[in-house]
């Protein structure tokens, strides 16, 4: 049937052009490459230019208030555009309108959105415009269905590194997190399918690859094949071809000794792992329903630091989560201080609709604020430290982008996910090169190009 649409309406998609913005993390941004896809598949080019382009879609994200508050103003800015204009598309999909309440608004105060669409209906977007192209009224189609073992096939942002989804969903619920009611329980991809998928991007010509989950230490959890997560990781490892593999994210109540010993073990498993921590104080991690306590989550990272020299840790932290003391937020600085992150997400903490800690009594906004400071003081000259172990060395760099403030510099990673610039040619982006590193800040590390 949607053969049969596509040929019908092929010269409708001649010369559009469509322009998506995203919201959240790396699962977010593999939506989007996947509906990229799927709108390029029908015809539309890419803009940068949101007003000039002909389908506008946001994919949005739910874990954070601001970009929720983020959406809603983008949205309405188009409403004079959309008037000026009914003749173009406007769409909103992904975590939001995974749920009621936010779904809800877009419905009822966006009158100027005509297609909306939720996190498991993406294979689905083709069929959503012929809808709206038929009967010119809106369409909303929001799936509660388990998501097919099928790799998909989606639009990378370059062609030497993949996003694979491994798993969907979460069966975590901590009390702060809506990301079960958004995305849904955990669902693991048969492991067949994920060797398939990555066999294939090797073929394209990928080089390093990202693993995704909301928890990938869990994956195979809860399904009729016994394969846990290392194993997965090992035989993806052992791909001819992939010159470098990530995964995210991991909780680390669930991190083992042999996900582990299989990092160790493979050189091609990048020497970086994120770990969210949250808070130091066990108190707030019970709170949270984190299922572990401060001392295992350090026994955890020193055991990743002992088995992994030179390993580079990050993590998560929420500053300000209801009942947080100043003692809880003292034992957050101090656990940081014992690890000796090389990054962090920080977070102040905002409540989330049908979460457990949307019931909490929160915290005056003026101490969160002022705890917030408190940390990054004590975090920013920590990853400068970290940074400055690499002034003198040389290191292995896959070269990613041009600079977004000088086109002669390149940007690019090391395997333990520090960001690098150099001075050198852009027709060496998507390679692997080595880089002298003379300088460093607390967020970048900079150097000369090797040979």
């Amino acid at each position: 049937m949607q053969n049969l649409q596509k040929e019908k309406y092929k010269d409708y998609f001649e010369g559009k052009t469509y322009n998506i913005t995203t919201f959240g993390c790396q699962m977010n941004e593999h939506d989007s490459e996947r509906i990229s896809y799927i709108l390029e598949d029908l015809g539309y080019t890419y803009t940068s230019n949101r007003e000039e382009a002909d389908f506008i879609i946001f994919n949005t994200c739910l874990v954070r208030e601001n970009a929720e508050l983020k959406l809603y103003g983008q949205v309405s800015s188009l409403k004079k555009l959309k008037k000026e204009h009914p003749e173009k598309i406007i769409s909103v999909s992904g975590c939001m309108m995974q749920t009621s309440e936010a779904r809800q608004v877009i419905i009822d105060k966006h009158p100027e959105v005509d297609i909306i669409f939720g996190t498991k209906n993406i294979n689905s977007l083709g069929d959503l415009i012929f809808r709206y192209l038929e009967t010119g009224e809106r369409v909303i189609d929001i799936s509660t269905d388990a998501v097919k073992d099928d790799f998909e096939k989606y639009n990378s942002t370059n062609d030497f590194q993949a996003y694979v989804n491994i798993m969907r969903g979460c069966d975590n619920y901590c009390t702060y997190c809506i990301v079960p009611e958004s995305r849904g329980r955990e669902e693991s991809r048969r492991p067949y399918s994920i060797i398939e998928e990555v066999e294939y991007l090797v073929s394209q010509g990928f080089k390093e690859f990202t693993l995704l989950g909301q928890n990938v230490n869990s994956y195979g959890n809860n399904t009729d094949y016994d394969f846990t997560f290392p194993e997965l990781l090992a035989r993806v490892a052992k791909i001819p071809g992939v010159k470098r593999l990530r995964f995210t994210s991991s909780h680390p109540k669930d991190l083992s000794d042999e996900l582990i010993e299989v990092m160790r073990d493979n050189d091609n498993i990048c020497n970086y792992f994120h770990l969210p921590m949250q808070s130091g104080s066990d108190e707030v991690l019970k709170k949270m329903n984190r299922h572990y306590t401060i001392e295992k989550y350090l026994e955890r990272a020193n055991k990743l630091k002992e088995e992994i020299p030179g390993i580079a840790l990050s993590t998560d932290i929420i500053v300000g989560f209801p009942t947080e003391t100043e003692e809880d937020f003292q034992k957050t600085v101090e656990a940081c201080k014992k690890v000796g992150f090389d990054s962090a997400y920080t977070f102040k903490y905002s409540p989330r609709p049908k979460t457990v800690a949307a019931k909490y009594p929160t915290i005056d906004d003026d101490i969160v604020q002022d705890r917030f400071q408190r940390l990054l003081d004590e975090l920013y000259p920590m990853f400068n430290e970290k940074n400055a172990e690499y002034v003198g060395k040389t290191v292995e760099v896959l070269l990613e982008s041009e600079s977004k403030n000088n086109p002669e510099i390149l940007t690019g990673r090391t395997d333990t996910f520090k960001l690098v610039h150099v001075k050198a040619p852009k027709e060496l982006i998507g390679e692997f090169v080595n880089v002298k590193i003379t300088d460093h800040t607390s967020f970048t590390i900079s150097g000369d190009l090797v040979n």
